[in-house]
């Protein structure tokens, strides 16, 4: 399993972070984070482009591409206090999802199977599935809960007659017993789906879910205060999947099916950061991602924050910080 590169386009790193190899297990085993492409849009429902989502989250940024990310509010620099590295995309196919989703499910194995963090960018939704099961053959089945923020729930069955796509991934997750339905947290569901029979599905399996209604009538830190207590209770660690479609598409335009009404972008970096500070994250995908639908770079650049939100708390729980964010700003650490 050696190192691809960008399937799409020529190669660089994420922000100009150090390239790994997946076969150099010990270069795996030393890092702190493995940032992995997952360039496919083969389980698209709606408007494709996705498959060019990690080369635009890996490269949109105004700043130099230094391998280096002080953060403002936390005063840790993720690229420089974590050891973060890329591998490049994995080799997806265009048309053959089934040969795609294994082999993405053996390149994040490879990563957690030495006890690192994958980030894996997306490409749609249907990559989740083989990025928890990567985890989840790692950590054991049934030990790992999910945390995901989508306006979509993506529990369908079949979909144009296959049972992969983007809009079934969490089904074939509880189905397959990588993941429990009740430690399944999702956080920013509305609109007009699903139906009432994966609705009644999803409540057999007593997953929980946040609908936008719930959030705003309560409050975002409250749903997150509640969705965290479930999500350690007898699970080991957490999966953090970010569709990138959670936000309103006044914040994220350039996704495959926008849905208004959703999360605001201050939102949902405030919420990934806190995930990857409190609790014991073992994998994060950020997805859908569609250029071709994004204007002036909107998507790519949050969803490029939205990953160094995640690395800023993984990094400000190793390196002890402890104070407040939203507090004053405090000279050094």
């Amino acid at each position: 399993m050696t190192r691809y590169g960008q399937q799409f386009g020529p190669d660089f790193t994420f922000l100009g972070v150090d390239a790994v190899d997946l076969a150099d297990t010990d270069a795996l085993a030393a890092a702190d984070v493995v940032v992995v492409g997952a360039p496919f849009d083969g389980g698209t429902s709606h408007r494709p482009g996705t498959r060019f989502g990690p080369q635009a989250i890996r490269q949109t940024d105004y700043l130099p591409h230094d391998g280096s990310r002080p953060h403002l509010a936390l005063r840790v620099d993720a690229l420089q206090d974590l050891r973060v590295v890329d591998a490049g995309d994995v080799e997806m196919p265009p048309g053959e999802i089934e040969r795609s989703l294994k082999a993405l499910e053996d390149a994040v194995y490879a990563v957690a199977s030495q006890g690192t963090i994958p980030l894996v960018l997306g490409g749609d939704h249907s990559i989740a599935y083989p990025d928890a099961t990567g985890v989840a053959r790692h950590l054991g089945f049934g030990r790992v809960s999910m945390i995901h923020f989508d306006a979509h729930a993506d529990t369908g069955d079949i979909t144009f007659g296959s049972l992969w796509g983007h809009g079934q991934p969490m089904r074939r997750l509880i189905e397959s017993g990588a993941l429990r339905g009740d430690r399944f947290l999702q956080i920013g569901l509305r609109g007009y789906w699903p139906e009432p029979e994966t609705l009644g599905w999803m409540a057999e399996q007593d997953m929980r879910s946040f609908e936008m209604t719930e959030i705003v009538k309560r409050g975002l830190t409250a749903c997150l205060d509640e969705a965290f207590e479930i999500a350690l209770d007898d699970c080991d660690a957490v999966f953090l999947s970010v569709d990138i479609d959670v936000c309103d598409p006044g914040h994220a335009p350039g996704t495959g099916t926008p849905e208004p009404g959703g999360l605001s972008a201050r939102e949902l970096l405030d919420a990934v950061r806190r995930i990857c500070r409190e609790l014991p994250v073992a994998g994060v995908d950020v997805v859908e991602v569609s250029p071709p639908y994004d204007h002036a770079e909107i998507t790519a650049f949050l969803a490029n924050r939205v990953c160094l939100e995640a690395l800023s708390g993984l990094a400000a729980t190793k390196v002890g910080i402890t104070h407040d964010p939203a507090g004053p700003l405090l000279e050094g650490r």
